[in-house]
């Protein structure tokens, strides 16, 4: 039981990372009054850009930062749309949603043909290989057999919180979200605050994305995202908008997850699908219990129009 326990930690860690970049970069683009719901189109292209990278360069980093690349690209398309066209966000956000993961699929079948042959690349390495370090133990494993985005997925939590509470370029960046003509008349670039927010958030969806095929799996698989992005935007809600929130939301969303793949191993009687359906239904039940009790920021999908007053 204990040795269950304790891969069920390490593994419940390695699932919420993807999850954390995920989560803040809706919560950077509500912060800024935008509800991109695209979080998961914008995760799958950055998924396969960062596996071709990392195939072709051998480096998962350069595969990394080619994901966030062409994260920031796609959602630029709902930035123009939803910030200067003044278009319906949620719309824009299911076309991301419908026309990444297309673009992919045909990018993927593109480059390797229609064969049945199953592509891999090298994963990123963890701390505790590139130190040499033999022990197995929990601790050890814990907060050394990681990779480097594990840890910079925690770092950017604590970088956002200290952002959003500690700075005024926070604090005008939460404006924006909250009262985008109030912050205009204070001289704050509210368009710039929107396109920024935009770029953060494609670049965060895009490490997101990059992370399962440079740091989890070998390979990219159509629908490898598998809905995190819809579990991010459940994790903004759990989490109350607030960093420290969303990284509780992660952790739990992640734990589930890693509990859904050890019940299948485990368990020989019931459909994998049984299993593979917990992480969904801990979704639904917390937004069931905690969705309506706090709206997020007051402008949070409405268009703002420079010229009105």
């Amino acid at each position: 039981m204990g040795t269950f326990l304790a891969n069920l930690i390490l593994a419940g860690v390695r699932m919420a990372s993807p999850l954390i970049f995920l989560s803040l970069a809706e919560l950077y683009s509500q912060r800024a009054g935008l509800v991109n719901i695209g979080i998961e189109g914008i995760a799958a292209i950055g998924s396969l850009t960062g596996f071709l990278v990392s195939l072709i360069t051998g480096s998962p980093l350069l595969g990394v930062l080619a994901g966030a690349a062409a994260g920031i690209l796609v959602n630029m398309i709902f930035a123009y749309a939803t910030v200067t066209l003044c278009a319906e966000q949620i719309v824009y956000g299911m076309a991301i949603n419908i026309f990444a993961p297309a673009l992919a699929a045909f990018i993927y079948r593109v480059y390797f043909g229609s064969g049945s042959e199953l592509v891999q690349a090298g994963l990123m390495g963890t701390f505790k290989n590139m130190l040499g370090i033999k022990s197995n133990h929990f601790l050890v494993n814990l907060f050394l057999d990681q990779t480097p985005m594990v840890y910079l997925a925690f770092i950017l939590v604590i970088v956002t919180a200290v952002y959003f509470t500690r700075t005024k370029s926070g604090l005008n960046y939460k404006a924006v979200g909250e009262y985008p003509k109030a912050a205009a008349t204070l001289g704050i670039n509210v368009i710039g605050i929107k396109y920024l927010s935009c770029v953060i958030c494609g670049a965060l969806a895009g490490i997101g994305g990059a992370y399962l095929t440079t740091c989890y799996s070998r390979t990219y698989v159509d629908g490898n995202i598998a809905g995190r992005g819809f579990i991010a935007l459940a994790a903004v809600i759990f989490g109350r908008w607030n960093p420290g929130g969303v990284l509780i939301a992660c952790l739990f969303f992640g734990f589930c997850d890693a509990l859904q793949i050890r019940l299948q191993l485990i368990n020989n009687t019931l459909p994998y699908q049984f299993f593979q359906m917990i992480p969904y239904v801990a979704t639904i039940v917390v937004l069931a219990i905690i969705g309506a009790k706090k709206a997020g920021p007051k402008s949070s999908g409405q268009p703002y129009r420079k010229e009105e007053r």
